[in-house]
């Protein structure tokens, strides 16, 4: 089957999806944009997750063909060319990336959050990184990160 949506602002076509192919395959394995992560491939860890019509969910539970004439942003689709997006910096500098495997998630996540909620509490960043399971940084340096993007973006800056 043939798949037409948006990609991080691009109208993409896709020939010859499977049915029941996961739109995280689509991404990674079609598309090129490999900053998805196939972790669990159940919708446990977070580490697949996009932005698909403004709301986020695991990739690897959407099938490819649901997001036929939809829009889906990615990890990759938060920068603006060279310039990384305000989450993506505050983690670089805060050190909140240490393996990378959940990094794209949590950064997706977050930025979502963040939009919608500029200067969340601590309880609501950590309700909103629940579903985003990290194995190395023992999540302190995640929650400096989001707290600095969000400082940032109430500043305007």
């Amino acid at each position: 089957m043939r798949v037409t949506f948006t990609v991080n602002g691009a109208p993409v076509t896709v020939d010859d999806v499977r049915a029941g192919e996961s739109l995280l395959y689509m991404l990674r394995e079609r598309m090129g944009l490999p900053g998805s992560k196939n972790a669990c491939e159940q919708g446990e860890c977070g580490s697949c997750t996009v932005i698909l019509d403004g709301t986020t969910v695991c990739s690897c539970l959407v099938a490819a063909a649901q997001s036929e004439g939809r829009s889906v942003r990615t990890v990759e689709g938060l920068a603006e060319g060279a310039q990384l997006d305000p989450m993506q910096q505050a983690f670089v500098e805060t050190g909140a990336v240490q393996c990378g495997f959940c990094t794209p998630g949590l950064i997706v996540q977050a930025h979502d959050l963040i939009e919608r909620n500029p200067e969340p509490s601590d309880v609501e960043i950590r309700e909103a990184l629940a579903g985003n399971l990290c194995r190395c940084t023992g999540y302190e340096k995640i929650l400096v990160a989001v707290r600095l993007a969000a400082q940032r973006k109430a500043a305007g800056c």
